[in-house]
């Protein structure tokens, strides 16, 4: 919400037609000398540039718009916000999320595998609600790439930079969900939950994710597994980010959920299955609730003032018009 902190500074700007007009009247002219050279029976000098006369009406303009800008910063334009401050602690979720060349694949209603992760994540985590969200990137390898945090801006900027291939080839599940099994095992939230977005089965690593599945359970962890794709000849196309090579054409995709829904029937958790955009957004409304949790928390507020920009624009009219008098129009005072 935007507000003016001193608003009956806008009064000063009836100083502008006042006076316009008294120059009307001729009582707020400049004073003027006349010098006489020589005495000249030719034709007075008239001036009939269009050039310098739009220049001339330039320098009024800008020197109007200097006036009022002074006279907003003056009145102190500030912006008010409003952030909650919690109190207490909201649930701990850890995405962990397949890079592997599959993910590249084109066919949840045009998004790669790996978009659509990334929209799903913004869904769930998009929300001002308490909760502190990490990310686990996983492949041939796994990885924590940003701990539980409630820092939507850092936490997005690094889930938006994700690349297919970065991590190699293949999908180590259970080394994902063993990395996200630590840094979740000392959290004292009162929920903690890990979200899997995978598209294939576990083929690299040597943790069995069956076993890891079964210990986020006794720790209390809750497990959410998201299968993406389709089955068939599907459109893929990446650049490795490793070599820069682009890698274009069709995957013959084997997307099977059977493996996935074992995998969190192991670990006490839901598996869903997601084809389409619709299926994605039932599966972010039933892991946000899930994940939810009451919370105490009061609203603070503050306001960010805009004074400086008006007096830095009315600085800049005012310099142009300064450099338009002096230099290009030539005037001495």
């Amino acid at each position: 919400m935007a507000k003016f902190e001193n608003p009956a500074a806008f009064f000063l700007l009836l100083l502008i037609p006042t006076l316009f007009f008294l120059r009307y009247l001729k009582l707020f002219s400049g004073i003027t000398f006349p010098l006489t050279l020589g005495d000249w029976n030719g034709n007075k000098f008239s001036w009939r540039s269009p050039l310098l006369s739009f220049l001339i009406f330039l320098v009024h303009v800008l020197e109007v718009a200097s006036y009022i800008c002074v006279v907003i910063a003056v009145a102190n334009p500030v912006s008010r916000h409003q952030d909650k401050v919690y109190s207490s602690r909201g649930s701990d979720v850890i995405f962990v999320v397949d890079i592997s060349p599959s993910m590249a694949a084109r066919d949840i209603a045009g998004m790669s595998r790996l978009e659509a992760a990334q929209h799903a994540m913004h869904a769930i985590a998009g929300n001002d609600n308490g909760n502190s969200f990490g990310l686990v990137e996983m492949a041939r390898e796994a990885a924590l790439i940003v701990p539980p945090t409630m820092d939507r801006n850092m936490f997005f900027s690094r889930a938006d930079g994700m690349l297919v291939g970065e991590m190699g080839d293949g999908t180590a599940i259970g080394t994902g969900l063993s990395t996200a099994v630590y840094h979740l095992d000392g959290s004292d939230a009162p929920k903690k939950a890990i979200v899997l977005i995978t598209d294939g089965e576990n083929n690299a690593g040597e943790l069995n994710p069956h076993t890891v599945a079964r210990l986020a359970q006794t720790k209390g962890i809750m497990l959410f597994v998201l299968g993406l794709g389709t089955k068939g000849a599907v459109p893929l196309e990446y650049a490795d980010p490793k070599t820069g090579r682009v890698y274009s054409g069709y995957l013959m995709s084997e997307y099977d959920t059977q493996e996935l829904s074992l995998i969190a029937a192991a670990g006490g958790g839901v598996a869903f299955d997601v084809e389409t955009v619709a299926a994605l957004t039932d599966v972010v409304s039933s892991i946000s609730k899930n994940v939810s949790v009451a919370q105490s928390y009061r609203i603070k507020n503050y306001d960010i003032e805009h004074y400086r920009y008006f007096l830095f624009l009315a600085a800049c009219c005012y310099v142009v018009a300064w450099v338009i008098r002096r230099l290009i129009l030539k005037e001495v005072c």
